[in-house]
């Protein structure tokens, strides 16, 4: 009892220290709370961008991180959804309101974990493992995400860790050469389809080289 009492000390006490820099620095607060109600659209433009490029950009392996990484996130957000119905953790603003500030809308659902985080990680993970460059690049937005979830103050820093170790856990689940192998068949089949069909729409000879 003693020992969790001290790491939820700890957990809130990281929080004070992000949300309230962030109270103090605008500069640092506005990018922070823009990144942190639209970082899920950074990750979808990074995404598309990667299974739809073609030419001399066009990765098969991009391809099949883009699906590694949808399947990852749907199974690790359906796991968080659990959790969170067995611990209906009150968020931050909520059960500290005289020493936190919510930059951003309040939400209705549990802290704990944030669902944010455990997307942002699954995906990531699945890139980084299949694209070591696309992957770095979502690592790196992953970590700002959570960060900024934080700072904004609708989560504690426990939140968005159990996300994206949830969120991480789900990318390697996939990466089992049992699921890894159909996985990726799948991402080419996909991939197939998709360049047949602009072929038919742009015209014979568009087809990108492989």
């Amino acid at each position: 009892m003693i020992g969790s009492a001290y790491a939820l000390a700890i957990d809130f006490s990281i929080y004070k220290l992000l949300n309230g820099y962030a109270f103090r620095h605008d500069g640092v607060e506005d990018p922070l709370r823009f990144f942190a109600m639209e970082g899920q659209v950074f990750f979808a433009v990074l995404l598309a961008g990667v299974f739809l490029v073609r030419g001399k950009w066009r990765s098969v392996n991009g391809r099949h991180g883009v699906v590694a990484a949808g399947f990852s996130a749907a199974l690790a957000l359906g796991i968080a959804q659990i959790v969170a119905q067995l611990w209906d953790r009150p968020r931050p603003y909520a059960a500290h309101a005289d020493a936190a500030h919510l930059f951003i809308a309040a939400s209705p659902d549990p802290s704990f974990p944030s669902d944010h985080a455990t997307a942002a990680f699954a995906i990531a993970v699945a890139l980084l493992l299949r694209h070591r460059t696309v992957g770095l690049a979502a690592c790196l937005m992953a970590v700002i995400l959570c960060v900024a979830r934080v700072a904004v103050g609708t989560h504690y820093p426990s939140d968005v860790v159990a996300g994206a170790l949830l969120g991480s856990a789900a990318a390697l689940a996939f990466w089992h050469p049992a699921v890894r192998r159909p996985l990726h068949a799948l991402a080419d089949r996909s991939g197939a389809l998709y360049e047949a069909t602009l072929e038919r729409v742009l015209g014979p000879g568009t087809r990108s080289a492989t």
